[in-house]
């Protein structure tokens, strides 16, 4: 979906109409003296992805070798021992 802009006018004098668009997923880009000061957009917006979706994606993503990640992450914190005190 799309940014839309609005003055800090519209926002002031439509404020419930652009609140509502908010929190329909809509992101606004706000602007005082044509210059984008703000913003204003959801702040969760949960999207459902569809298992077929997700598995074609999946088919195109970078290999992850599964050892070297662990080693990498066990090099940058301490991940020896969860339950170490």
């Amino acid at each position: 979906m799309a940014t839309r802009q609005i003055n800090q006018r519209d926002l002031r004098t439509r404020s419930r109409e652009i609140m509502d668009a908010v929190e329909h997923g809509e992101t606004f880009t706000v602007t005082r003296d044509g210059r984008e000061i703000a913003e204003l957009a959801p702040r969760h917006v949960r999207r459902f992805v569809a298992r077929h979706d997700f598995a074609a994606a999946s088919r195109t993503a970078p290999h992850v070798d599964l050892v070297r990640f662990r080693a990498e992450q066990g090099e940058a914190f301490d991940l020896d021992d969860p339950y170490a005190r």
